[in-house]
């Protein structure tokens, strides 16, 4: 995959050129970046935690971030083989986990509003699609067909001048919920600018499309976005 915005294993780099660290699926057993994994820790009454932040004390095991993989560690016993111990598995672990992924989005736009990285409206966000790369497109998954087609249309002619990849959409929140990520009643349109900060909203992303489309099936013009934006591994759901 070649974007200048998406992050997949095989492109996730530091610095010097060097890949991030690699973790091995408790589900599958292949080993991929630690980007793309979910680790989970367990609690001191030995309930599984999903750590999504990655920063939770304790040893913790990682599991590929698709909705597939979750289910295929929970039925085969991979936790408590890994984590050699008696493991307490909620009922809505899996729920819980995707909960917590889309959180993670939301704060990161959140985030970019107080960086200043980000467009609301869709007067701004047209206006930026006319004259720069976007990272993303936040589109509320009640929006209105028109409006979010007007901005796809501008985003994919600024991509096809610069030879990149159309501007990957995120539309699986709705209005009230965008809204409240960046402290407003309601939000129907967004862009998150390039840069660190979008990158990090990739990763966060990547990781949610294992669980939920991040392209709503109900919507009409679902054809006309791009929904093949992350590479496919196994485990992933489709």
């Amino acid at each position: 995959m070649t974007t200048d915005t998406l992050i997949s294993a095989d492109e996730f780099v530091d610095m010097r050129g060097h890949k991030g660290p690699e973790r091995r699926c408790v589900a599958t057993g292949e080993v991929h970046d630690k980007s793309e994994m979910i680790r989970f820790v367990l609690g001191p009454d030995k309930s599984l935690v999903p750590d999504i932040a990655g920063k939770l004390p304790g040893r913790g095991v990682y599991v590929t971030a698709s909705r597939s993989a979750l289910e295929t560690a929970i039925k085969s016993g991979g936790f408590k083989r890994s984590l050699k111990s008696d493991v307490k598995l909620n009922a809505d672990l899996i729920d819980m986990t995707e909960t917590l992924l889309k959180r993670r989005v939301l704060s990161l736009l959140t985030m970019a509003l107080k960086g200043s990285r980000v467009y609301l409206g869709f007067d701004q966000v047209r206006a930026a699609a006319q004259s720069e790369r976007l990272a993303w497109r936040i589109e509320a998954r009640d929006g209105a067909e028109g409006g979010r087609g007007k901005i796809r249309v501008l985003t994919k002619a600024i991509s096809h001048e610069l030879e990149r990849r159309p501007t990957p959409v995120i539309g699986c929140f709705n209005a009230a919920e965008l809204g409240g990520a960046f402290g407003r009643e309601t939000t129907v349109h967004a862009a998150v600018k390039s840069g660190p900060l979008g990158k990090s909203l990739s990763v966060a992303a990547r990781r949610l499309s294992g669980f939920t489309e991040l392209v709503p099936d109900e919507w009409a013009d679902r054809e006309h976005e791009d929904t093949n934006f992350f590479v496919k591994r196994t485990g992933d759901k489709g």
